[in-house]
């Protein structure tokens, strides 16, 4: 029989990596919070309609990367690539454009993409994302920004440039598109083959293109700044004037456009020089018409999304020394099958008190089970005996201090919070 695999592009998360996650995930939710963002939690499966109405028929995540197929009723589904469209298509839906005039939200969860699997991208990966919905103020823009720049500090990684550009309004992206058609068209036969067909449907992709000769031509090119409108330029100016007066270092790049096209005057991309050619931890933007194109008034929303695969990648390219696993504060030792019966009842009612404790069920002698209990850093180690039965007491073993005492059986959880409670107290008495 052939063994069993994950299939490719996609992993398993063994509980010592799952701890890291749950960490990292863990202050991102805390930090998430003191910025007034409440978590919402969107279908991994989605009408393949919400991502063609806000990714559009011809971009390449609907074209190339989406995983589409037929359900059980013959409706067309996909698998969420990214979380920004879910969140819009729940907004409308829930009817918050009537009833909130601000809307701040995040997301945690798996994404997929049908990509050639590599360093940092995966067929099933995971964002941490945020959207603002109701706000078209530049200060908006500057939090969702600070509060990108905040947490990547928070978790340590401190190496990391921002980048922002101004991409304008839906005014003035018919003179950008015309003018990169007519300046990639001079050198069609040179770009890439995907270059070649975003040519026709949106020129401005090819400035994102990480193929060497596409990225040389586009550095030539012309930069769709030069086409934004006064408007636009004002809601940048003071963007950029409130990330100075929150002293957050930033780098202006004319040629940043992000990977999805709905975004509009803010784009922001933050990248981490350990991470590769595929630099890019996270990003996001304005996206003004986002929610009137999926059948919404106009409402003006700014987000941003996180890779949490690559925040990872990052954290370990800076060294930052992960978080020691919690271990379980008691291991209850039981010697005998009556034993074993009673420290089940222990563990129990130990639990039920809030105290982390785990137990060995297994005929095993005292010092394997104490040898197990110091492997796994329990400070308590309760034993349970012939000798503990027949008296109704137990035995509390300080592994720290190498000492141990009886307590009576009814007396022993509030014993076990006291001593938890107060390291220094665990000496026998």
């Amino acid at each position: 029989m052939t063994p069993l695999r994950a299939l490719g592009g996609t992993g398993d998360l063994l509980p010592n990596e799952a701890a890291r996650w749950q960490r990292v995930e863990a202050r991102a939710r805390g930090l998430l919070h003191q910025y007034g963002y409440r978590e919402i939690r969107t279908p991994i499966i989605e009408n393949a309609e919400v991502f063609r109405q806000s990714l559009g028929e011809a971009t390449e995540i609907v074209q190339k990367q989406m995983y589409l197929f037929k359900d059980r009723g013959d409706r067309q589904v996909a698998l969420r690539p990214e979380g920004t469209a879910p969140a819009v298509r729940a907004y409308l839906e829930h009817g918050f454009d009537k009833t909130h005039h601000l809307v701040k939200w995040y997301y945690l969860g798996p994404m997929f993409r049908a990509e050639r699997p590599q360093a940092g991208r995966r067929r099933q990966f995971h964002q941490l994302g945020v959207e603002a919905f109701g706000s078209d103020s530049p200060y908006q823009d500057a939090e969702v920004i600070a509060l990108l720049m905040h947490l990547m500090r928070a978790l340590g990684v401190v190496s990391a440039t921002l980048k922002v550009n101004n991409l304008g309004c839906h005014r003035d992206r018919p003179k950008m598109l015309e003018a990169l058609r007519g300046y990639f068209s001079r050198c069609r036969e040179d770009l890439c083959p995907d270059c070649q067909e975003r040519l026709a449907v949106n020129p401005l992709r090819i400035l994102d293109c990480k193929q060497g000769r596409c990225q040389q031509l586009a550095a030539d090119s012309v930069t769709p700044d030069a086409w934004v409108c006064p408007g636009c330029r004002a809601h940048m100016a003071q963007v950029l004037n409130a990330l100075r007066a929150l002293h957050i270092a930033y780098e202006e790049d004319p040629r940043l456009v992000r990977g999805l096209d709905y975004y509009s005057k803010t784009a922001f991309e933050v990248i981490h020089p350990g991470l590769g050619a595929q630099d890019a931890v996270g990003g996001g933007g304005r996206y003004d018409g986002l929610v009137q194109q999926m059948g919404g008034p106009a409402i003006p929303a700014v987000g941003f999304a996180l890779g949490l695969e690559r925040l990872l990648m990052a954290q370990e390219a800076e060294r930052v020394a992960p978080d020691a696993p919690e271990a379980p504060s008691v291991f209850v030792a039981s010697l005998g099958a009556a034993a074993q019966a009673k420290g089940l009842e222990l563990l129990q009612a130990l639990r039920q008190a809030g105290i982390a404790a785990v137990g060995e069920y297994e005929s095993r002698p005292v010092k394997r089970q104490l040898e197990l209990a110091n492997r796994l850093g329990c400070p308590l180690v309760l034993l349970l005996g012939d000798e503990e039965l027949a008296k109704e007491v137990v035995t509390i073993r300080d592994m720290h201090a190498r000492q141990q005492v009886q307590v009576t059986w009814e007396g022993c959880v509030d014993d076990v919070r006291r001593r938890l409670r107060s390291p220094g107290d665990r000496d026998a008495r």
